[in-house]
């Protein structure tokens, strides 16, 4: 009896040592998830302090400044968002991923909804050399998918998937006067661009015509919190001034936007092209410069519609143009920039896709001397589309 009740006391004793630690656990978790940004100032005035600082610096502090990073009420900074394919095998399934500069990590995001499925052709085995463009933009901090193929080799996409990351979460745009894929895809400000390109069949009116879509036309209802789904009658495209010709249909084209204008050229890489700007206020088509069509020769972004960089995917050299003396001024020159595919450029940084789609170059432009990294694409994977955005919201 003696020993059941000495076992029962222990027993007692014990779990009462165990409540008064959990508890003790407990109050100390609690503190430290309460304590304060910056002590002695209330956290409102404390974050608009700490607003001022880089959030990688903040990141590396402590758990209280990182959690602050990634909170509504901070600045959200820029993260590189890509589609990513299969190295291991030739199927066309696509990985939704965007990679966070601050934490050095890869993050899934949502794949649009599955109705209507979407067929996107990535690769084809009577075409072994090449992959089949996804075209895609930024615009007012979303990524917008404008063009693509199916596996019957017919546009992908009858209207515009939209993507908000802040809120994680895909909408569509308004259903275009004639879906189309091989054409060229830009913004200038607010408003997506659609250029040339073939329909269900190649048509010279398709691939001389211009689409418009203002996406402030509705006052963002629909990249709101409130309203995801749908369109209303006046959220639509419209029909501006066609192309002289329709050479513009023979590749995936990046429109590039540059104070108030969309450059573009016709064809890829190093060969002979026609190049062609089209003034987004006046709605009229002008001729390139000599300078800038002529140097030309690779993929291109501008920098906040201000600046563009282009990569010469055979030298692997970065170059910004020059309007004044309309040239193109080298930057850097190297090796890993060789057979770039494609590029995005924001917060000054330029990102390039390499040639094997496996790794993405990425050149600090802020100011000389210009240096670079390379953020390897998760593995097995390879990168199709890049564009820059503000980060995933937790």
């Amino acid at each position: 009896m003696s020993n059941l009740v000495t076992s029962n006391s222990s027993s007692t004793a014990t779990d009462s040592t165990t409540e008064r630690l959990n508890i003790h656990h407990r109050k100390a978790a609690e503190h430290h998830h309460h304590q304060s940004l910056l002590p002695g100032l209330p956290d409102h005035i404390a974050q608009l302090c700490l607003f001022l600082v880089h959030p990688s610096i903040l990141y590396s502090v402590c758990r209280s400044w990182r959690r602050l990073i990634y909170s509504p009420s901070f600045p959200p900074f820029l993260s590189i968002y890509t589609l990513l394919i299969s190295t291991q095998n030739q199927d066309n399934s696509i990985e939704y991923s965007s990679f966070d500069p601050i934490s050095n990590k890869w993050w899934s995001f949502p794949p649009p909804p599955p109705d209507p499925p979407l067929r996107f052709l990535l690769r084809h085995c009577s075409f072994i050399s090449r992959k089949f463009p996804i075209q895609s933009v930024s615009v007012s901090g979303n990524l917008v998918l404008l063009a693509a193929t199916t596996d019957e080799f017919l546009p992908a996409l009858s209207r515009p998937l939209i993507f908000n990351p802040l809120i994680q979460k895909w909408t569509y745009g308004p259903p275009l006067f004639t879906p189309r894929r091989w054409c060229a895809a830009g913004a200038s400000g607010d408003v997506v661009y659609v250029v040339s390109g073939i329909g269900s069949h190649y048509s010279t009116e398709v691939a001389r015509s211009v689409e418009k879509w203002n996406l402030h036309n509705n006052n963002n209802s629909h990249l709101s919190h409130k309203k995801l789904w749908g369109f209303e009658n006046d959220w639509s495209w419209e029909r501006m001034g066609g192309l002289k010709h329709g050479k513009f249909s023979r590749d995936a084209i990046d429109a590039i936007g540059w104070r108030g204008k969309l450059c573009m050229v016709n064809v890829k890489g190093k060969a002979a092209k026609e190049g062609a700007i089209y003034d987004v206020q006046t709605d009229v088509w002008e001729e390139m410069p000599e300078g800038m069509l002529a140097g030309w020769w690779g993929p291109a972004a501008a920098m906040e519609e201000d600046t563009i960089y282009m990569v010469d995917e055979s030298k692997g050299a970065l170059r910004k143009y020059d309007h004044g003396r309309d040239k193109w001024v080298l930057i850097l020159e190297s090796g890993v920039l060789k057979g770039a595919q494609q590029m995005a450029a924001g917060g000054g940084r330029v990102c390039v896709v390499r040639g094997d789609g496996i790794g993405i170059v990425v050149v600090d432009v802020v100011a000389p001397p210009y240096r670079f990294w390379i953020v390897d694409t998760p593995p097995g994977l390879q990168a199709v589309t890049i564009n820059i955005l503000p980060r995933l919201s937790p």
